[in-house]
């Protein structure tokens, strides 16, 4: 658990892959995805990450820090994330995760030599 300008962030990514499988997490991921994304855009756009910011308990972040998040993923430059953005997004916001995938890298890299 970290805590960051007085939000307390805990790492839950680890366990869901744990017990739902990396499909089933995956499949989670997507879930989210649509319940942020607008409908008419199939994308997250900023009005519609602030319109369900409070889903995310995010309800106190200003603009300004929501408008950060969505560039944070915005790898197109296109002002909004489509899932593949979200889910990388996700995967980069996680800790442990990101070290469980580099651990997961090195060792097929090291099985292929």
């Amino acid at each position: 658990m970290a805590s960051r300008n007085g939000i307390i962030f805990e790492d839950f990514f680890p366990a869901m892959v744990e017990k739902l499988g990396a499909d089933g997490f995956m499949k989670e991921l997507c879930n989210g995805f649509r319940v942020l994304m607008d409908g008419e855009k199939g994308a997250i756009t900023f009005e519609s990450l602030k319109r369900n910011a409070e889903l995310l308990g995010l309800q106190d972040m200003s603009d300004d820090e929501l408008m950060c998040m969505l560039r944070e993923g915005d790898l197109d430059g296109d002002g909004a994330l489509n899932q593949m953005e979200f889910c990388t997004l996700m995967f980069r916001l996680s800790p442990d995760l990101m070290t469980t995938s580099r651990k997961w890298l090195v060792e097929t890299l090291v099985s292929e030599m």
